[in-house]
């Protein structure tokens, strides 16, 4: 099944973002890997995934320079780790984390919890503005033309 591109859509980064994980599967797999499930038949039996489908996303994923496919014995058999810009990814995952264990988790309650390395505590993410460091959400902003707004790439 062909994909839309959306990275051509406009000068737009929520596109070009949901070009390399705006398929279902592939936030799922960036969070099997983050969870430490480094091998395809460890993310292939988490998330019940066919091996076609997790064998396409993965290799997008690789393409897309989000994971890094390292070989793990002598045969062919490779696992996966998150590179730099994947590990950004997964920070936006957390956030989307966040808003799901406050309006889906219901009575139970979230189903992961995150501990902060620095202090110790479980925690949640929160946007923050990178100057002042006070909390940022839609009511509190205002978007605004950038630089390459407009511009073909």
């Amino acid at each position: 099944m062909q994909r839309t591109n959306f990275s051509e859509l406009a000068a737009c980064s929520i596109a070009r973002t949901l070009d390399v994980i705006g398929e279902p599967w592939s936030p799922l797999i960036l969070r099997d890997v983050f969870a430490g499930f480094s091998r395809f038949e460890q993310i292939q039996a988490d998330l019940g995934i066919s091996r076609k489908v997790l064998t396409e996303r993965l290799h997008h994923l690789v393409d897309q320079g989000v994971l890094e496919r390292r070989p793990y014995d002598r045969r062919p058999r490779y696992e996966y780790v998150l590179t730099e810009k994947g590990a950004e990814l997964v920070d936006m995952l957390m956030v989307m984390t966040r808003w799901g264990d406050k309006w889906l988790a219901g009575e139970a309650g979230p189903p992961v919890l995150y501990r902060h390395h620095a202090c110790g505590e479980i925690s949640s993410v929160e946007l923050r503005c990178n100057h002042c460091g006070e909390l940022m959400n839609a009511g509190n902003v205002d978007p605004l033309p950038g630089p390459g707004a407009g511009r073909e790439d």
